[in-house]
């Protein structure tokens, strides 16, 4: 169960309407019963406190898997670059897995330090 506050919310979402078409049909007991229940569920819900995925420690640590990347009948390289502050990139080198962090922008051109192999060359 990954979305316990959603799931909650939804339930009661379900329970309410229900209850809502049970007290049009003029079954006021089963009415009842479904639509309170529908509120309880809603409390709860609404008390529950949301899962926010990644901290932002584990957002400035990330990193990919240094790992090699198919051959695809020429050089394949990944290149992950963060939006906000402090500017990170990280550079996979296909050919060999290996991994580089630089704090900065993208580079112009990029060499693998450990293979040698020139990965990208952007002329302006």
């Amino acid at each position: 169960m990954q979305k316990v506050r959603e799931n909650f919310l939804i339930a009661s979402v379900i329970c309410i309407t229900a209850g809502a078409f049970f007290s049009v049909a003029n079954i006021m007991s089963l009415a009842a019963t479904i639509g309170l229940s529908g509120i309880v569920l809603f409390l709860l819900g609404m008390s529950i406190k949301s899962n926010q995925g990644l901290s932002q420690e584990d957002i400035l640590n990330w990193t990919p898997d240094s790992t090699q990347l198919p051959d695809a009948g020429r050089v394949m390289y990944r290149v992950d670059v963060t939006l906000d502050e402090p500017k990170k990139c990280t550079v996979l080198c296909g050919p060999c897995g290996h991994l580089e962090t630089l704090d900065t922008d993208r580079p112009v051109t990029y060499v693998c330090p450990a293979c040698s192999v020139l990965l990208w060359d952007e002329e302006e």
